[in-house]
């Protein structure tokens, strides 16, 4: 199995990698319009930053699984890997307390201008009287947009700090509400309208894009606080400079629209950087973190080369679809299940699914097949009569 690593994977994790039997090819520095010229003959891709665009998988002659090394996979081109049918996974929840540590750092160093005393420091400046007016986090309300599993850790966190917390998120349930013991907003708007600080932590999506927009600022507090740490693209730039100028709203970010791929690069929005408490999309980034999501990585390859089917695969179709299962029981034998499929497809039915549970002799075994429509009786009935087919039904 060739595995092409085109970002960095702690040793111990291309040690194991290299134990599992994979023949590694390790370019951590190449950037998404090198890899077309890599990507041949490797069976699996592992990312984290680079991109992976149409063009490495139009090129990509074997590959069938791209790994990314965190939880989002915008970076990916999911349509071009599913024309394809090229599995797309990634490790979901490996970097949660990492990002939680860095927001509410980011939702502290905003209420407290931590970053703007600093520099006024390093420059000789000693201003204890403006930077003595930060307002204090107990007390006050935090509203987080997104609830998964950085949503709910950040909602404990800033318990932790004695804030009270409500949240809107399409996901949140009365049962979460009262597990979590934070208030449910009917919409982004209201979270605006009534928390005295927010923090973001949505996928990027469609749906997503601009949702921290001008309206959304604008019904702000003045002076509240605003953290991203979640997407560049889910807050409209040009209205939160605005709102930073008309609201006065204090702002920690580490994800920007447009922000440079790479570990190293220059900036171009030094306005923004200048108005906010801000980092590099360092969100993830620690080592405890970058061990976390490297094992996973392993876990992934390994149950891929053992099963074919690796976990954490985001681009698979979740929804059931509108046909028919066909149950065959038959006898283990060479050649049964081929003659079954034969007759479905002189049927002209295609299979969404197909499952073959072997019991425990060995003797017997049940196949499982989602069809995209209901067969005639007559190919049912043809593929009872099958030499050791024990019995078919449909559902």
């Amino acid at each position: 199995m060739k595995i092409l690593v085109a970002d960095k994977l702690s040793v111990s994790a291309l040690q194991a990698l290299e134990g599992l039997g994979g023949e590694l090819t390790v370019l951590p520095d190449l950037k998404a319009d090198d890899l077309p010229a890599h990507i041949a003959n490797h069976e699996v891709l592992i990312v984290r930053s680079t991109k992976v665009t149409s063009a490495t998988i139009e090129a990509a002659s074997a590959l069938a699984l791209i790994i990314r090394a965190g939880a989002g996979v915008n970076t990916i081109d999911l349509k071009a890997a599913s024309k394809r049918g090229i599995y797309v996974a990634n490790c979901p929840g490996e970097n949660t307390q990492a990002v939680v540590e860095l927001t509410m750092g980011l939702l502290i160093a905003a209420d407290r201008r931590i970053v703007d005393a600093a520099h006024d420091l390093r420059v000789g400046k000693w201003n204890k009287k403006e930077y003595g007016k930060a307002h204090g986090l107990a007390g006050r309300t935090l509203g987080i947009i997104g609830l998964g599993a950085i949503g709910r850790a950040v909602a404990q966190a800033a318990q932790g700090l004695k804030m009270n917390v409500i949240a809107w998120s399409r996901s949140f349930t009365p049962e979460m509400e009262v597990e979590l013991g934070i208030g449910h907003c009917e919409s982004p708007m209201e979270v605006a309208k009534k928390a005295d600080a927010v923090t973001v932590h949505v996928a990027s999506s469609a749906e997503t894009k601009h949702l921290i927009n001008e309206e959304f600022l604008m019904r702000m507090k003045d002076g509240a606080i605003l953290v991203n740490t979640s997407r560049g693209d889910v807050v409209d730039t040009a209205a939160l400079k605005r709102a930073i100028r008309d609201k006065k709203l204090h702002v920690g970010l580490d994800v920007y629209e447009g922000e440079p791929a790479g570990g190293v690069a220059d900036f171009a929005d030094a306005e923004l950087a200048a108005m906010t408490a801000c980092t590099p999309h360092i969100g993830a980034s620690t080592e405890q973190a970058a061990e976390a999501i490297a094992a996973a990585v392993v876990r992934i390859v390994k149950i891929y080369k053992e099963t074919g089917k690796p976990i954490n695969v985001v681009n698979v179709r979740k929804e059931a679809i509108e046909g028919a299962v066909l149950v065959v029981t038959h006898y283990n034998k060479v050649g049964v299940l081929a003659g079954v499929l034969t007759e479905i497809r002189n049927d002209g039915i295609n299979i969404e699914e197909m499952e073959n549970t072997i019991f425990s002799d060995g003797a017997a075994a049940c196949a499982t097949l989602k069809l995209d429509k209901h067969p005639s009786e007559e190919v049912v009935r043809r593929i009872r009569a099958k030499d050791n087919v024990i019995r078919a039904a449909t559902k």
